[in-house]
């Protein structure tokens, strides 16, 4: 007994993994699409052919993708990938990066580039007051 693949579901995969609501794919399909309406294609087992490719060139998906995705298999072949090492040296990995450091360094380069464009604007202002009193000179 095969499995079937339920694109509709697939559909509604995609779409989030892509970060895409309801309502965007509505307003993509065109002006008789609501949110509604979306919820009921995700919910359908089978989608017509014209209205799956539709989906899928929004999705930027190939319609196959939408097709013959099934999850199950996709968990399995993960699973089945990782080996106890792997699976170890994911546990010790520990991170070296510190997001915080990276921030407090470009607020020390920020600051520099400010306190640089303020000297730079005290020797324009000087430059004019010189300009200023050569020309009052004259």
């Amino acid at each position: 007994m095969e499995k079937t693949i339920h694109q509709g579901r697939n559909v509604k995969r995609f779409r989030e993994m892509l970060g895409i609501k309801q309502e965007g794919l509505a307003l993509e399909l065109g002006d008789d699409w609501n949110q509604r309406k979306v919820s009921l294609l995700e919910q359908k087992e089978v989608i017509e052919p014209e209205l799956l490719e539709q989906v899928a060139k929004f999705l930027k998906v190939p319609v196959d993708a939408i097709k013959n995705f099934d999850e199950e298999k996709a968990v399995n072949i993960i699973a089945n990938t990782f080996n106890d090492e792997s699976a170890a040296f994911v546990q010790n990995y520990k991170c070296t990066f510190n997001p915080f450091d990276k921030w407090a360094a470009e607020i020390v380069e920020n600051r520099k580039l400010y306190e640089r464009l303020i000297e730079a604007e005290k020797e324009i202002i000087v430059l004019l007051k010189k300009l200023v009193e050569e020309r009052k000179k004259k």
